[in-house]
């Protein structure tokens, strides 16, 4: 009875030490709702919280020596860094709403999304993105650029569309200025793009730019474009 007492005890432990060890290999996940500035250090332009299509959110708007047309500065890319981030693999969610702005400038395209693994203050990071106003035009080739990746400061997309046609971006529907769902999932070197909650990528990277690196998380979205953000999350892998 008392063999049958101990390895009943052995039992138990060993369950609760696998739960244990199960506990502490579980993803981190971090969410932020973005209805405060908290965390978040602006770049390149200013960040507000506001009210927009009935939810509260972080806006990202542009200076005011950006708004206006003939500025050199005028296209600058926005930022608003998540302070505390430091992101190798895993899986980032958000919720974005792009169009452009008030007077921006022609051929802008409400471009939004965002920097990965970035470095040097946002100098240097892996940029996923989309072009809100390609989603439904009537250009059959302006839709194929809908997505976009691009891995600053060295491959820039006009050279990887030059260089790669293609390769680089890809189609998927938007509508300019709803909330769109992007969940941007990183491991080593690669890089899916899913918008919406579609079960496949409408965007796959094979050879991120910067290598196997690690970064902050930063919302972007250049100063032409009115730019919405809401409902971070964050889970890592390592």
């Amino acid at each position: 009875m008392r063999k049958v007492r101990a390895l009943a005890s052995l039992i138990g432990l060993a369950v609760a030490v696998i739960v244990l060890l199960a506990q502490t290999k579980e993803t981190p996940v971090v969410t932020t709702p973005l209805d405060s500035l908290h965390g978040l250090e602006a770049v390149n332009g200013k960040a507000e919280i506001t009210t927009y299509r009935g939810r509260r959110a972080m806006h990202l708007l542009a200076l005011p020596e950006q708004a206006t047309p003939d500025h050199p500065a005028n296209n600058a890319s926005m930022l608003a860094i998540v302070t505390g981030s430091n992101f190798h693999n895993g899986t980032i969610e958000v919720e974005v709403a792009g169009a452009p702005r008030a007077g921006a400038p022609e051929g802008s395209r409400g471009f939004i999304g965002l920097l990965v693994r970035a470095q040097e203050h946002g100098a240097r990071g892996e940029n996923i993105y989309l072009r809100p106003t390609n989603g439904r035009a009537d250009d059959q080739l302006r839709r194929n650029h809908s997505t976009q990746y691009e891995s600053l400061p060295d491959f820039l997309w006009p050279r990887l569309r030059k260089e790669n046609p293609g390769v680089y971006e890809s189609y998927v529907d938007l509508d300019a200025g709803a909330w769109t769902k992007m969940k941007i999932v990183v491991s080593g070197t690669k890089a899916q793009l899913y918008v919406n909650g579609a079960e496949q990528p409408c965007l796959i990277v094979n050879d991120l730019k910067l290598g196997d690196s690690h970064g902050q998380i930063a919302l972007w979205a250049p100063s032409s474009t009115d730019a919405y953000f809401s409902n971070l999350t964050v889970r890592s892998t390592d």
